[in-house]
């Protein structure tokens, strides 16, 4: 979004310049999928599609927010938050957590809008959240602390959104580096800084299905994990290693499809930790072969793809161009992520939407894209 655009939006809505832009971004990841929740590591990349908040201080205790994208307007108090069902919900979740961890918060009013496909697993509610952190903390005068904000955000969407989300997609929106994936580790929640190698664009591929039963196989997968992890007498299986699965055999008390399971994050996380290694090096070749087989094993062992997301992979893969691709995100549909040789993703996406349209006979958006900077103030 330009900011001049947005600026004048905001003008026309209050008849009065903003004080301040604030962006956030949406996130893919990378690589280190289903790991979170056994307390594994993830790699996602802070995109260059986000959430844009343009704000002016009020006096009082109101906050009131214009989504440009729903053409509506909406409003509370910092003094009586109450949920009411509507998209100013996540506004409201962030505002109840900042109070309720000691935050003096003053009112604005803004205009928003964003560009984060929804419903794409690009985590737009994560971008909101941090948006709207990052404007309480302009109009408030706190201090952004990027991790305590991932964390507040995570709160407001587990306990008054109603969502059991992971860190992940809020600590990418809050602390990413442009140019840089972010590992995390989803039980310390230590993070570091890897760069994405020269020349290499993150492509990507919307299969333009949607993940139906996702929360029945959610929870089954993760039962599952948690039946392998106490058969490995650990923690989660972020504790069992590569040489560890061969005490299994059939008839040993653990069924093979948990040890299939298993073996998807036990091996995952080593290729994250790999990831990082390669990425430092600048080793595309061998990342792209990270990608290959993570979706491999999400696919045989974990088995959450379908045949849109396998049909894209096989699609992106087929290209010279690109390194690697895989699924990404819960599963079932949704998107793949693939890399790719920067000065040729203009004719990637051509020849990917042609095949995959042929194959599958869906549309695919295709979105090519930068690793851009977490949480931060645009103008103000």
């Amino acid at each position: 979004m330009d900011p001049i655009t947005l600026t004048q939006q905001f003008h026309s809505h209050f008849n009065a310049k903003p004080e301040a832009i604030v962006r956030a971004p949406g996130r893919v990841n990378l690589i280190g999928e289903h790991t979170d929740y056994n307390d594994g590591f993830v790699l996602p990349v802070a995109i260059d599609r986000g959430v844009w908040i343009a704000l002016r201080a009020r006096q009082d205790g109101m906050v009131r927010i214009f989504s440009l994208d729903l053409e509506a307007e909406s409003a509370f108090e910092l003094a009586s938050l109450v949920r009411d069902g509507d998209w100013i919900e996540y506004p409201k979740g962030i505002a109840n957590e900042l109070i309720k961890a000691g935050y003096k918060l003053k009112g604005f009013d803004a205009v928003m809008t964003g560009d984060v496909p929804r419903g794409a697993g690009l985590s737009s509610s994560a971008a909101v959240e941090l948006a709207i952190a990052r404007a309480f903390s302009v109009v408030s005068g706190f201090e952004w602390n990027a991790p305590v904000m991932a964390r507040i955000a995570q709160k407001a969407e587990n306990e008054w959104v109603g969502v059991n989300c992971g860190i992940m997609d809020q600590m990418a929106s809050a602390a990413c580096k442009e140019g840089f994936a972010l590992f995390l580790d989803c039980r310390s929640l230590e993070i570091q800084h890897a760069p994405l190698p020269k020349g290499v664009a993150v492509v990507i591929l919307d299969t333009s299905t949607r993940r139906g039963l996702v929360d029945s196989a959610y929870n089954e997968r993760r039962n599952q994990c948690e039946e392998a992890a106490r058969w490995f007498g650990v923690k989660a299986l972020r504790d069992v290693s590569v040489p560890d699965l061969k005490k299994w055999k059939a008839g040993s008390g653990l069924s093979e499809i948990a040890f299939r399971r298993a073996r998807h994050i036990v091996t995952e996380n080593e290729r994250v930790l790999e990831a990082i290694h390669v990425m430092k090096t600048g080793n595309l070749k061998r990342l792209g072969e990270l990608f290959n087989a993570s979706h491999d094993s999400l696919r045989d062992d974990f088995e959450v793809t379908n045949d849109a997301l396998n049909i894209v992979v096989e699609c992106a893969r087929a290209e010279s161009t690109c390194y690697g691709a895989r699924m990404t995100g819960a599963g079932f549909g949704g998107c793949a992520v693939a890399l790719v040789a920067e000065e040729k993703a203009g004719e990637f996406v051509q020849s990917v939407s042609t095949s995959y349209r042929k194959r599958s006979g869906l549309e695919a958006s295709i979105y090519v894209c930068k690793a851009s900077e977490g949480a931060s103030i645009i103008q103000g």
